[in-house]
């Protein structure tokens, strides 16, 4: 499959996003995201953010639709669309960036909002020098420097 999203699918997945918005729970933020993503298979898969008073286990829309699609099996993102109900365009956060990277190091990323502004940047642009999980196989094996201690008796 080719790597970029025809205007087709790029037009599915813009709905995809826009219809998860309406599903999200952000009772604490009020700023509702979706986001939907184009696996390696052609399927799109969905997700809203969802918060959580401990703010620090809230998950944003990317997430959400990216481990959907890895739930049903999918372990390629080919493009990943966000909607903001805002007036311009807004970016996926670091932590979704990276996980965009572990699926789709060569992702499209398409941000949508309310009004006809988009912006679009393939996921290196947004995350360069991405670590990633060739960085963790070619990593040098660690050794146990720790001293034995002797047995308790």
């Amino acid at each position: 499959m080719s790597p970029t999203p025809s205007p087709a699918q790029r037009r599915r997945l813009a709905a995809a996003a826009r219809r998860a918005a309406r599903s999200a729970y952000a009772p604490y933020s009020k700023f509702p995201v979706g986001a939907a993503v184009l696996t390696g298979s052609g399927k799109i898969f969905a997700g809203c953010n969802v918060e959580n008073a401990s703010y620090g286990l809230c998950n944003c829309a990317e997430r959400t639709a990216i481990f959907s699609a890895v739930a049903a099996g999918e372990r390629e993102v080919r493009a990943v669309a966000v909607y903001t109900p805002t007036p311009h365009p807004t970016l996926p956060c670091g932590a979704c960036r990276q996980v965009i990277n572990e699926f789709g190091p060569e992702a499209v990323v398409l941000c949508l909002c309310d009004t006809e502004g988009t912006e679009e940047e393939t996921l290196p642009g947004l995350l360069p020098g991405a670590f990633g999980p060739a960085d963790l196989l070619t990593a040098p094996a660690r050794t146990d420097k720790r001293r034995q201690r002797p047995a308790v008796r």
